[in-house]
């Protein structure tokens, strides 16, 4: 079986520091590639992942400046490696939407993961493509998208990267982009009313800068609360795993949230408000709790009992990245031996 993953062309794989989408795609191909498939990634130059690459664009490029030269390198590196890929591959597994735009021109199947939250314009162009294969990362997310081939496959990753940190820091941690929706204005009021000091991690991208100085700059100390800057994997494992707890407060609809699964790889449980994916990544009481309202989040902090090593245990058993690969795997070989899958709705 040869897969193809076409991932983005604008970040590494896998991703320096930001980058989820780029942290999968690294993921399932070293499990694809342990699993003896034959799995090359289209990517970047810069990509350092273990496997087979091969690139158009040498150098990353983040954030993107403008939505016209966004949308024509995705395009022009979305037709290039279907193109290539086509050649000499079993199945396409693609990561960035221009490329289900290029499938009307080859005979073999694809396979494409959505990535991002609902939106109209995403959900009417996957319609056009119907003959598609689908994976939505949740089951939330799947809820709320019509075309007629899905499945749940949730994300999974190595548990031997993320050392069990067993000697816990006082401190909080809140890793994810410095923006309105991942609520790190939130976690900032759940540090302040639990009386624990919280260090907070992220890229600040420049469209939401003014968030930056208005609702987060303005209480950072360096004592209390503590901004460390983009992270890179070591950086993000030390904070992660000597953290009493990480703090996702989202404000919308989490698609996924690996940084979830991360933490409690870890041994880190997960406090969060409810929304998107939460309710299936966390279990309440043994990864995290989940809680509607600020208060009762930083109730959770200041009360919180939870064994590390039990909470390592449940993301081996749920999100490993052989779970991740297991699942793929049984996908690709259906559609291989029963051509495109039948309609079916699927939970992984």
């Amino acid at each position: 079986m040869k897969i193809s993953l076409i991932a983005p062309p604008f970040l590494s794989v896998p991703p320096q520091k930001y980058g989820g989408t780029e942290l999968f795609i690294a993921e399932l191909a070293r499990g694809l590639q342990q699993q003896g498939i034959e799995v090359t990634v289209y990517t970047i130059g810069e990509s350092s992942i273990e496997v087979p690459t091969r690139w158009f664009y040498p150098r990353s490029q983040w954030p993107v400046q403008g939505e016209l030269e966004c949308t024509l390198k995705a395009l022009n590196h979305a037709s290039w490696a279907v193109a290539e890929a086509a050649r000499e591959s079993d199945i396409i597994h693609s990561n960035s939407a221009p490329a289900l735009s290029f499938s009307r021109f080859i005979s073999i199947p694809i396979v494409h993961t959505v990535h991002h939250t609902y939106d109209t314009a995403h959900t009417e162009f996957y319609q056009s493509v119907p003959e598609a294969s689908y994976v939505t990362i949740s089951d939330a997310q799947r809820s709320k998208l019509p075309m007629p081939q899905m499945r749940t496959i949730h994300h999974g990753v190595d548990p031997s990267i993320y050392p069990v940190g067993r000697q816990k820091r006082q401190y909080l941690s809140f890793l994810g982009r410095i923006a309105p929706p991942k609520g790190t204005h939130l976690a900032i009021e759940i540090a302040k009313k639990s009386g624990i000091p919280l260090k907070i991690a992220g890229e600040i991208q420049p469209s939401y800068k003014s968030y930056w100085e208005t609702l987060v700059k303005p209480h950072v100390d360096g004592k209390f609360i503590e901004y460390v800057g983009e992270v890179g994997l070591q950086e993000k494992i030390d904070l992660l795993q000597n953290s009493v707890a990480m703090l996702f407060p989202i404000q919308w609809d989490e698609p996924f949230g690996l940084v979830m699964i991360e933490a409690m790889a870890c041994g880190t449980p997960v406090l969060a408000t409810p929304g998107g994916s939460v309710s299936e990544v966390i279990q309440e009481g043994l990864s995290g709790c989940i809680r509607s309202t600020v208060d009762d989040l930083a109730r959770c902090a200041g009360g919180l009992d939870l064994d590390p090593e039990a909470v390592r245990a449940y993301m081996e058993k749920s999100f490993s990245v052989e779970r991740m690969t297991r699942d793929y795997i049984n996908l690709y070989t259906e559609i291989l031996q029963n051509g495109v899958t039948e309609v079916e709705q699927i939970v992984a």
